[in-house]
């Protein structure tokens, strides 16, 4: 059972010299495994959930155009994480004899609604803004704009009077919705 395995720790089977903890979560039950979860704390919220209560770093090995980095190892770096990564990894699991299973197996990503592929979830830098300024100048700008319907201005401006918190950044190359 999971609980004989829990606190322990293994070898990351990509990474020599690095060490992974074996962590219970709550989104995993033993109804189709140990109950124990392989966590990737950069790329899902569960995950970031499950490594912040563990207090582990949320390494991103993945930039934003989904190319593993320089800090994936030289074999992975530059490797589209979908594409040729997905191989690359397989074939680096099979030569340290730690591919147990390999099957096909159809993911359900979420799907980008312009360009109609499969988006990777990762974490990036953001800053939260908490000040007065930033709604007023916000809600002074949008009076400028031309809103069509003009009903959808003011749901707008009282959804921006609402807000306490600001996320300032750019999640897509082509901006946030």
């Amino acid at each position: 059972p999971g609980v004989d395995l829990a606190d322990g720790s293994c070898a990351h089977p990509t990474i020599p010299g690095r060490v992974s903890p074996l962590l219970p979560a709550n989104h995993v039950t033993m109804a189709k495994g140990t109950g124990l979860v392989h966590t990737a704390p950069a790329h899902g919220m569960e995950d970031y959930s499950v490594a912040s209560h563990h207090q582990l770093p949320t390494d991103c090995l993945v930039d934003e155009g989904g190319f593993f980095t320089e800090a994936a190892g030289p074999e992975l770096q530059n490797k589209n994480v979908l594409e040729e990564g997905n191989e690359a990894v397989i074939q680096m699991l099979r030569a340290a004899g730690s591919l147990l299973k390999e099957e096909k197996y159809v993911h359900s990503y979420p799907y980008d609604w312009r360009t109609k592929k499969p988006m990777i979830i990762r974490a990036s830098k953001q800053w939260f803004v908490n000040t007065a300024s930033v709604k007023t100048t916000a809600q002074e700008v949008l009076k400028k704009v031309k809103v069509v319907p003009t009903s959808a201005a003011n749901r707008m401006l009282e959804m921006l009077d609402r807000r306490t918190f600001w996320c300032i950044s750019r999640q897509r190359c082509w901006g946030v919705p």
